[in-house]
């Protein structure tokens, strides 16, 4: 049997996060939800995540800067991160690559192509063939 996958979420929405983390556990994920970058960091050194969304705009720092923080660390930068965020247009997208981000997630989002992303980007790094997928 093999262990469930853990993911950290993210999202100041707590709604939103709820929504998504419930998604989430349907599909056999463990899910640990946070409301800023701050907590994220007390948080991750207990659940060693196999992932991260991570939102944009978050209250005390932005996840941009919170996922090129997370790329510099050696025991977080094989970790995936999935920006999610409801930002669009190109300037977003190149900062989140800029970052480190695996993958960009847009919202409104689609719950199927979230999950795909996130199989998606475990079995690469499972693989140790972890190309950028932006």
């Amino acid at each position: 049997m093999t262990r469930k996958k853990t993911i950290l979420l993210v999202e100041d929405d707590v709604n939103l996060s709820e929504l998504v983390k419930l998604r989430l556990e349907q599909e056999n994920f463990n899910v640990t939800a946070v409301h800023d970058g701050v907590k994220m960091f007390s948080v991750i050194q207990k659940t060693k995540p196999d992932l991260i969304i991570l939102d944009v705009m978050l209250p005390k720092i932005d996840g941009f800067k919170l996922c090129g923080l997370l790329k510099n660390y050696d025991q977080y930068k094989d970790v995936p991160v999935i920006i999610f965020t409801a930002r669009s247009g190109l300037e977003s997208k190149a900062l989140a690559k800029e970052m480190g981000g695996d993958a960009y997630i847009q919202k409104p989002f689609d719950a199927k192509v979230l999950i795909e992303k996130i199989n998606d980007l475990l079995k690469r790094y499972q693989n140790r063939s972890s190309p950028t997928v932006i």
